[in-house]
């Protein structure tokens, strides 16, 4: 079963910036994750995953019916926590994905997991 594991931190605008700007070749200004991304890729449970950039960079979009949208810089919901990112692993089940969350380098952070829907209509447009 897949499941997104949501990275959320208190992050600054500026210390995200500077962890940003460290090279592959920097894993150590990577904290770990690096060798966290390696071991569940030779496990063979890592779909995919990404980084994003600070909240300062977002962009909302409320939609109100039809043809009414609403855009707002920043962030839907005003948070103290960001999400950082995620990981897309396929493991047998939650105990798994539970444990894989449990393994990120990270010291304070929450790490929210959320099943993955399959089979969907819209997804065979993804292949």
């Amino acid at each position: 079963m897949k499941y997104a594991l949501l990275i959320y931190t208190p992050t600054t605008a500026e210390g995200y910036a500077a962890a940003a700007k460290a090279t592959v070749h920097e894993a150590d200004a990577h904290g770990g994750w690096v060798d966290y991304t390696r071991a569940a890729k030779e496990a063979g449970v890592l779909v995919g995953g990404e980084q994003l950039t600070h909240t300062d960079t977002a962009t909302s979009v409320r939609l109100r019916g039809d043809e009414e949208r609403l855009i707002t810089d920043g962030p839907f919901m005003e948070t103290k926590e960001h999400l950082l990112g995620f990981y897309l692993i396929d493991v047998p089940d939650l105990d798994a994905a539970i444990d894989w969350a449990a393994r990120m380098p990270v010291d304070d952070a929450t790490i929210e997991i959320r099943a993955a829907m399959s089979g969907m209509p819209w997804q065979l447009m993804l292949d």
